[in-house]
């Protein structure tokens, strides 16, 4: 079978263990972005599976059409918005969907709240410039840490502030409120108070129709002078600009920011202000993550291969897709 792999930006897919799954099959590796659904298709002559690595490319009519010999696109963690998975079926191609863990970014959350508390980046930059202590940072414990989202990788979050002494509020959907007082964390009435309250504000939650631009500037301004935002999840769950506009007229105070709304490279103007600690949408990217979503993926494209296909996301698009017992 002719697989392409994406997006690989760092080139480090081979070195993976579970790459050698592979063997035998067809492989190619792309290591860079291509928006024009042309200009990516021209380097897919033949590729009859896609692996996919995140959301980093868009699959569209436009690009589906270009690939006539594509059967399945194989997704590394869970299959989202950017696949048109209606498109994928009327041309027949299965969509695989995959798993991952929340422990990666929930990590990186946490060391982005401890960065930007004790201003590290800035300390860092500092010293190899030859100054010695130029600025005074703060810790958490005793301040409150506020959740919007608490699923998963809030919950774990919403742990590690615990353990640094930190008060956790949350606010969120039906489910995760109930998961919360559960867990004997505090709901507050609304998300317009969670931002008031907190000193640090994280957000996880993920980007479905309902949740895109669920932060507003409203919430963004209720937040203090010197509380600290951070979002690891995704750069749409803000309304455009405005986490920016919030930062210049200063509140918050910081912002811990992993993800934007254009990727690879980043908004420009937010990363260079100062208040800002920005990281290359890290969150998952490590290797016990990769591993797990890349030797997931690569097992879906094997049974899809194999004629047993697992984990579809839309089982009509084929019938071997919707034989019994393969969803």
């Amino acid at each position: 079978m002719k697989i392409a792999i994406l997006d690989d930006y760092q080139d480090c897919v081979r070195s993976l263990a579970c790459f050698a799954r592979l063997a035998g099959h067809d492989v190619i590796v792309l290591n860079q972005t291509f928006s024009d659904p042309a200009e990516l298709a021209a380097r897919l002559p033949g590729v009859e599976a896609l692996v996919l690595i995140r959301e980093r490319t868009r699959i569209t009519r436009a690009l589906l059409e270009r690939l006539p010999a594509l059967r399945a696109i194989s997704q590394t963690g869970r299959a989202g918005p950017h696949i048109d998975t209606a498109a994928c079926t009327a041309r027949g191609v299965v969509v695989l969907s995959g798993s991952g863990s929340p422990a990666a970014p929930a990590e990186l959350t946490w060391a982005l709240v401890l960065a930007a508390s004790r201003v590290v980046a800035h300390e860092a930059a500092a010293l190899r410039a030859g100054r010695w202590q130029t600025t005074l940072g703060r810790t958490v414990r005793g301040r409150t840490l506020g959740i919007l989202g608490y699923g998963n990788i809030g919950r774990l979050v919403a742990g590690f502030g615990k353990a640094f002494g930190m008060q956790v509020v949350t606010y969120g959907r039906e489910a995760t409120r109930a998961r919360a007082q559960a867990d004997g964390v505090p709901v507050l009435a609304s998300q317009r108070d969670l931002f008031a309250a907190s000193d640090v504000l994280s957000v996880h939650l993920r980007l479905v129709p309902e949740t895109r631009g669920i932060v507003g500037p409203g919430d963004l301004a209720a937040m203090r002078p010197d509380s600290l935002f951070v979002n690891t999840s995704r750069a749409e769950l803000v309304v455009p600009g405005a986490l920016l506009a919030a930062l210049r007229a200063g509140r918050p105070g910081q912002a811990a920011v992993d993800v934007f709304e254009s990727e690879p490279g980043g908004d420009a103007e937010l990363i260079a202000l100062p208040q800002v600690l920005a990281t290359p949408h890290l969150g998952y990217v490590e290797r016990d993550s990769y591993e797990l979503y890349f030797g997931t993926a690569f097992d879906n494209v094997l049974a899809f291969a194999a004629g047993a296909p697992v984990n579809v996301v839309n089982p009509e698009a084929s019938p071997a897709a919707a034989s019994p017992g393969q969803t």
